[in-house]
């Protein structure tokens, strides 16, 4: 997982003896005041001044990122990276099931200042994995295997709901849920998928005159 794509950034481009503070776009910045703490000001893209060593700022990504729940994705060696493993839950008709998919969200750049403070910078390992894990998990216990079948794009909103419910209250937006696949195992272990990948739409090309 590339380093600038972490929603916490550290990219943070201070020129001309620490005066100035450059906000790429795609980032808001934040500023932590020596004296006063962290301010609730938020700053987009463009030029801007801050008191050199008593101001220091942090840029956050404020972009749509995915987070990717699928097989062989290894967290073990950076607990921040943009996803996990499978999920394993039961269904409320006593199927065990594995789940995986993608949850798209962002920061709500309006109370980045408060997440800065209250969060710090492990957002991933403090929020988007343990509630996605654990919301995921909760709604499919909540309906039965032939409901997933039958209502994939309902269960894709109904974990959208969920998870920006408690996203919000952290300074995150939950902007969407897909699933990619969900196999169930049979009484001798062996697992086959009753949710496939959806198919990728091809784009007609235009033959030219």
């Amino acid at each position: 997982m590339d380093f600038d794509k972490l929603v916490v950034s550290f990219l943070v481009d201070e020129v001309v003896g620490g005066f100035f503070i450059s906000v790429p776009p795609g980032h808001v910045a934040c500023i932590y005041d020596r004296g006063r703490g962290v301010l609730p000001r938020v700053w987009g893209p463009g030029l801007h001044l801050k008191i050199p060593f008593w101001q220091v700022a942090k840029l956050f990504n404020s972009q749509i990122l995915e987070y990717s729940i699928r097989k062989g994705f290894d967290t073990s060696l950076n607990q921040e990276a943009l996803g996990d493993s499978p999920i394993m839950t039961s269904t409320s008709d006593g199927k065990d099931v594995e789940v995986e998919g993608s949850v798209l969200f962002r920061i709500d750049r309006d109370n980045a200042p408060e997440l800065w403070e209250n969060l710090g910078e492990n957002l991933v390992s403090k929020v988007v994995r343990p509630y996605s894990r654990s919301r995921i998990s909760s709604v499919f216990g909540e309906v039965t295997l032939d409901q997933i079948k039958k209502n994939r794009n309902q269960i894709e909103g109904m974990i959208k709901d969920d998870l920006n419910q408690y996203f919000k209250d952290r300074g995150l937006d939950c902007e969407g849920f897909l699933l990619s696949e969900v196999r169930v195992a049979d009484k001798t272990g062996k697992t086959k998928a009753v949710i496939k990948p959806k198919p990728e739409v091809a784009v007609p090309v235009s033959e030219e005159k």
